[in-house]
């Protein structure tokens, strides 16, 4: 699998991504914390992605409260693989809404938890999980900077900011001689593109890498969810809905179908489509995919054999230009 920089970090990463929030868990949501895949399911995963040629693998210290930093672990310990790790702190370990945050004191604490279930002396990289309004980003950075001094982490970077918050942040970074965020990892799809607005432009101006997660939608994009049927048993729309509630309307299914006969054009399925279209942006170093089983790797190795022309992805994004 082709691989690319991440960023100015020095760091080469494979251009798909692993994304562990389903390990133990849905994502940080303390209600799912043991549900998800099970240990023995996430190995299977990681197997399969490995073999892909996936050398990124992503997750965060309360995904399924640490189980899936454990599983992670597990895999690297017996099969003696050690792919780039990405971690993140923000969010609460063990569902407690008063453990949270980007203090000093709590990333230096966080960081040593993440290190023992992974079993490892250092991550690769370290990100936010989110823009924390307590704590000035000058902590956070400082924080960042002590443990990238101390070896502990390769580099820092951001997911889940917004233009306005990754300007400051930067700012910040040049005016206290601190290391910076260097790349970013927001949700980005045909269904999501808020970043082309800023984001993604304030990446290219300041060369970051970017690694966008949910490159499917949460599922939307892959031809799950019909117009006027149920949604399916064990899907996103059934256990946690809300961060997608604002695609349940006639114009989604119109733009679905849509891309569902464009795909039929070019003889492939939709989730492969909706992938390549977000691989083929030039300032995309990485698309992070969340596998539920080994099979659902599939779309993610066909949409890296399939190339898209400037003017491809340009007709593709007219389908759902905002």
């Amino acid at each position: 699998m082709d691989q690319r920089r991440l960023g100015n970090s020095g760091i080469e990463v494979s251009r798909i991504a692993l994304g562990c929030g389903n390990f133990g868990g849905v994502g940080s949501d303390p209600a799912f914390f043991g549900r998800g895949e099970s240990e023995e399911e996430a190995l299977a995963i990681m197997d399969a992605a490995h073999g892909l040629g996936v050398t990124l693998f992503d997750t965060a210290d309360a995904y399924g409260g640490g189980r899936s930093e454990r599983a992670l672990g597990r895999w690297m310990a017996e099969r003696g693989e050690r792919p780039v790790v990405a971690t993140k702190v923000f969010n609460s370990v063990d569902g407690d809404p008063g453990d949270r945050g980007l203090a000093r004191e709590r990333i230096l604490r966080q960081i040593e938890g993440s290190l023992e279930r992974l079993g490892l002396e250092s991550v690769d990289l370290y990100l936010i999980h989110d823009w924390d309004p307590d704590t000035p980003i000058e902590e956070t950075l400082a924080a960042f900077d002590e443990l990238v001094r101390a070896g502990k982490v390769g580099a820092v970077g951001a997911s889940n900011v917004d233009a306005a918050q990754l300007r400051r942040a930067l700012a910040a970074s040049e005016e206290r001689g601190l290391l910076r965020f260097e790349w970013v990892q927001n949700s980005y799809s045909l269904l999501e593109r808020g970043d082309e607005l800023e984001v993604l432009p304030l990446c290219a101006e300041h060369g970051l890498g970017y690694t966008p997660f949910s490159p499917l939608a949460g599922g939307w994009l892959t031809g799950k969810y019909r117009r006027g049927e149920p949604y399916p048993a064990g899907s996103r729309m059934t256990l946690r809905p809300d961060p997608y509630a604002a695609f349940e309307d006639e114009r989604t299914f119109d733009r679905l179908e849509a891309l569902e006969a464009a795909a039929r054009e070019r003889e492939t399925d939709m989730p492969t489509l909706a992938l390549a279209w977000v691989l083929s942006h030039p300032l995309v170093t990485a698309a992070v995919v969340g596998p539920r089983r080994p099979e659902h790797l599939e779309p993610a190795r066909a949409a890296l054999e399939l190339e898209l022309s400037e003017a491809e992805r340009e007709d593709l994004g007219s389908l759902f230009a905002p």
